[in-house]
C-alpha cells in the first residue's frame, strides 16, 4: 500500500478526488427522462415454478401463442407470494424468449390502486447478477495484472459510461446538434482517461492533444462523408422506433454522423497514447535526439500500430454485421449490389472514416510530441 501511495503525487491524488467527485454528480445528474411509464407497475425478480405450454404453438422456426407460468416473486412488495404470469409471443426469435421451470425471470407486475396484482407479465430472464460477476471478473483481472494503473482504468471505464447515459444519450433526445454533443462527450472522456492513465506527464498531453485534434478532423470527415454518401440515420438500429416514441424530430442523420466519430474515438486515443509513450521513452534514453529525429520515429512507430488499429476497427464494426453478410451470400446476391446496399455502405462509411482518424493520429501525435520534447535545445554533452 505504502508504494502505491508513494507513487501518487499530489496533484494526481487532487485530481482523482475530483474526478470521483466528478463521477457521484454525474450519478445523481438527472437525465429529464426520469419520467415512470407504467405508473401502477413493479418491476420484480421472480422464480419461474411451474411452466404451461398448451397455449403455445409452432410455426415453423417460430412460436406464437402464450406461455403461462407459475412464479414465485422474490423482490418488492409482493415478495414471497406465488402468482400466475404470462411470456406472450410475439413471432420473433429476436424478441421470444422461452421459460423453464428453475429459471429466474424479470416480471413486470401490473397493480391497482389497492396495490393488488392484476397482471405478471414474463419481460426476460434475469441477468443482472451474471452481468455483474462478470464485470466483477474483469475488475479483479485488470487489478491483478495492472495495480493502481488498472484501478484507474476502471475508473475511466465507469466514467466513460456515466458520460454517454448521462451526457451524451440525453443530449440527443432534448435535441442539441448531435455532432457538437459527441466530439464534446468524446473529447471529455479522452482527456479524463488519458490523465488517469498516464498522469500529468507530457507524454498524457502530448496524447492528448493529438487526440482532440484528430477528433476535429474525423468529425469534419464523418459530416463530409456521411453527406456523399447519402444514408439516413435510420439505418441504426431501433432508431425508426424512435421517431414513433414521439421524437419524431430527431436529426437521425446526424445523429448517425456523429455516432461514426464517437466509436472510432476510442481508437484514436488508444493510439496517441503508444505514440506519446513511445517517444517519451526514446527522449529518456536518448535525451540527445533531434526534434526531426524524434518525428521520424514517433512516423515508423505509427505505422506499425497503425496496421493493427485499422485491422482491430474492421472487425469491431464487421462483427456486428456477420449475419446481414451471411443472408447475402446465402441469397447468391452479386457484389456490387451488396457494396451498394444501405447496411453495408453503412459500415463501409463508419471504418473508413475511422481509419482516416487513426492515419491522421500518429503524424499529429509525433509533431505535438516532437514540439513539446524538444523546444528547447539540447544541451551539448560533456
Amino acid at each position: 500500500m505504502e508504494n502505491i501511495l508513494k507513487k501518487i503525487n499530489k496533484k494526481e491524488a487532487v485530481f482523482i478526488l475530483v474526478f470521483i467527485c466528478a463521477m457521484a454528480v454525474l450519478i445523481f445528474l438527472p437525465t429529464g427522462f426520469e419520467k415512470q411509464i407504467y405508473v401502477n407497475a413493479e418491476g420484480v425478480k421472480a422464480k419461474v415454478v411451474e411452466v404451461n405450454d398448451l397455449g403455445v404453438y409452432s410455426n415453423g422456426l417460430i412460436k406464437q401463442g402464450a406461455q403461462n407460468c407459475k412464479i414465485l416473486i422474490l423482490t418488492g412488495s409482493h415478495k414471497g407470494e406465488t402468482v400466475d404470469a404470462q411470456n406472450l409471443y410475439i413471432g420473433k426469435l429476436e424478441f421470444d424468449k422461452t421459460f423453464s421451470v428453475g429459471d429466474i425471470a424479470w416480471v413486470l407486475l401490473d397493480r391497482d390502486e389497492n396495490n393488488n396484482i392484476l397482471y405478471a407479465n414474463m419481460v426476460e430472464h434475469y441477468r443482472i447478477d451474471k452481468e455483474i460477476a462478470l464485470i466483477a471478473i474483469f475488475a479483479v483481472l485488470i487489478i491483478i495484472f495492472s495495480g493502481f494503473t488498472g484501478v484507474r482504468t476502471i475508473l475511466s471505464f465507469a466514467f466513460a459510461l456515466l458520460s454517454i447515459w448521462k451526457i451524451l444519450v440525453p443530449g440527443l433526445l432534448h435535441n442539441i446538434n448531435p455532432m457538437l454533443v459527441a466530439l464534446f462527450v468524446g473529447n471529455i472522456i479522452t482527456v479524463a482517461t488519458l490523465l488517469l492513465v498516464a498522469g500529468f506527464t507530457p507524454k498524457a498531453f502530448c496524447a492528448i492533444s493529438g487526440a482532440v485534434c484528430c477528433s476535429l478532423l474525423t468529425c469534419l470527415a464523418a459530416e463530409i462523408w456521411g453527406r456523399i454518401f447519402n444514408i439516413h440515420g435510420a439505418v441504426m438500429q431501433w432508431s425508426e422506433s424512435l421517431l414513433y416514441s414521439g421524437f419524431e424530430h430527431l436529426d437521425l442523420t446526424s445523429i448517425f454522423q456523429a455516432g461514426i466519430y464517437l466509436a472510432c474515438s476510442g481508437a484514436v486515443l488508444d493510439l496517441s497514447i503508444d505514440i506519446a509513450a513511445a517517444l517519451d521513452e526514446i527522449v529518456l534514453k536518448s535525451p540527445s535526439i533531434s526534434r526531426r529525429e524524434l518525428i521520424l520515429s514517433g512516423l515508423t512507430i505509427g505505422k506499425a500500430v497503425m496496421g493493427s488499429q485499422t485491422t482491430t476497427l474492421l472487425l469491431a464494426y464487421m462483427g456486428g454485421y456477420i449475419s446481414v453478410m451471411m443472408v447475402y451470400m446465402a441469397q447468391g446476391t452479386p457484389m456490387l449490389n451488396i457494396f451498394n446496399s444501405k447496411s453495408i455502405a453503412a459500415e463501409i462509411l463508419q471504418t473508413f472514416v475511422g481509419c482516416i482518424g487513426l492515419v491522421l493520429v500518429s503524424p499529429i501525435t509525433a509533431g505535438v510530441c516532437g514540439i513539446v520534447y524538444k523546444s528547447k535545445p539540447a544541451k551539448a554533452e560533456n
